[in-house]
């Protein structure tokens, strides 16, 4: 649990036993609920900070966040954060689909944009990528005035291209050392969704396949190589791809089709790393970057399983020989946003049909908040719920939980517990969704 003194300055932070002591002591009181923060009332003696590390493995959908004592090799915190790029992308296509379909009907006239679009600024983003960034950044300052943190390291990319596009490159540890062929067998089992290529077959040994065989001069580049089982293997031998497929010019074409494609998530992460990489330095922390084949080399030799929270615990040269990660708690992060800034809605011919969206508290609260609600027997959907609620003028609120959408709850029944700040929140071993 986080600890702040009376001017919220981050301390040390206390197992849960003691968080709970000292709240039934009313030496504390919680001042957020995610993370859970606790604020003492009282000045006490200045303690001696032990420097905590945050390592962040950033991902196109889901990015692992940690908190690591490098002395002790204890995980502190772990979070995993969801992104919502793809659902800023899909809005924004709504939104283009919507102004040319008015401008077809020649309606109401509005400029094209591509006559409107001015020069954009140097580091420009989409917004599907720029929220991601803005995502790990909030939550690397939150946690910064949470505890006394003195570094960051941070997965720079998610495979190592140079060493991908230069097999041959001249570096000691990635040819003869335990890290050699991390990156190229990571970035092949991401690539080809760890399957057999040729019978699609999952959850058994796989094998680096040549396509084009190195006895008939193919090379060890990543876009000459795949995946398959050993009985496939050993079917193919030293054919050419072209000629081991013959018989099945629908498997060929979908696998020379994936050999040149890119990867999709990795290209984001890669878009993203340096603006990230930027964003951190600003913070004025030393940054220590990472590669992906590094963060599962060090996953591995621990004995780690993989999840996103314990790759970003693994992340860089830095990574404790021990990690204690016994009776750690992630907690799931969901940016669901701030709401949409659409004015009104429109009609069929664009004019619009309804009054301006007005965000304002609604009976002292607002659309996101975070309530605890306690019905009475005799209403409808009795007990206690939990979660984001959704405001309305007549008083009776949705609350969305793990369980689903309890409707129409009364604002008498609701007690806040924290403001909307843009984010949902579920404990991994928890069944509330809030």
């Amino acid at each position: 649990m986080f600890v702040v003194d009376t001017n919220k300055k981050p301390l040390n932070p206390v197992d849960p036993g003691r968080a709970r002591i000292l709240l039934t002591q009313k030496k504390a009181a919680v001042l957020k609920r995610y993370p859970f923060t606790i604020i003492l009332k009282t000045a006490g003696e200045k303690l001696e900070l032990l420097p905590l590390r945050i390592k962040i493995d950033p991902g196109s959908k889901t990015t692992g966040l940690a908190l690591v004592n490098d002395t002790s090799g204890q995980v502190v915190f772990a979070a995993e954060l969801t992104h919502r790029g793809q659902d800023i992308k899909d809005a924004l296509s709504d939104r283009r689909v919507v102004r040319r379909g008015r401008r077809n009907r020649r309606t109401r006239y509005r400029k094209p944009r591509f006559s409107n679009r001015r020069n954009q600024k140097k580091g420009w983003l989409p917004p599907s990528l720029e929220s991601r960034i803005s995502n790990i950044e909030t939550w690397v300052k939150r946690l910064i005035r949470l505890c006394p943190i003195i570094a960051i390291s941070q997965e720079l990319v998610k495979f190592d291209l140079q060493i991908l596009e230069n097999p041959g490159i001249s570096v000691l540890q990635y040819q003869q050392g335990t890290l050699a062929g991390y990156e190229l067998r990571e970035y092949l089992l991401e690539k080809w969704g760890r399957q057999c290529a040729y019978c699609g077959k999952r959850n058994r040994p796989l094998q680096i396949e040549h396509m084009v065989p190195r006895a008939k001069g193919g090379s060890g580049r990543e876009s000459n190589l795949t995946l398959s089982c050993e009985p496939c293997n050993k079917k193919k031998g030293t054919q050419d791809l072209k000629d081991f497929l013959a018989k099945k010019p629908d498997l060929l074409k979908k696998i020379q089709a994936q050999a040149k494609a890119p990867l999709k998530d990795a290209t984001a992460v890669n878009a993203t790393r340096w603006a990230l990489f930027h964003r951190l330095q600003a913070l004025g922390l030393p940054v220590e970057c990472g590669s992906g084949g590094l963060t599962k080399f060090n996953r591995c030799t621990r004995e780690l399983p993989k999840t996103h929270w314990l790759d970003a615990a693994c992340v860089g040269a830095s990574t404790p020989e021990i990690l204690q990660v016994m009776g750690v708690v992630p907690l799931l992060i969901q940016a669901n946003g701030h709401g949409c800034r659409q004015m009104c809605l429109m009609d069929r011919y664009g004019f619009p049909r309804t009054k301006p969206k007005a965000k304002k508290f609604t009976h002292g609260f607002r659309t996101g908040d975070i309530v605890h609600a306690i019905v009475p027997p005799h209403l409808n959907n009795p007990g206690v719920h939990m979660g984001r609620m959704a405001a309305k003028a007549n008083g009776t609120f949705n609350i969305t939980t793990a369980k689903g959408v309890i409707q129409a709850v009364g604002k008498n029944y609701c007690r806040m517990l924290q403001r909307a700040d843009g984010y949902g929140y579920l404990h991994l071993r928890a069944s509330l969704l809030i």
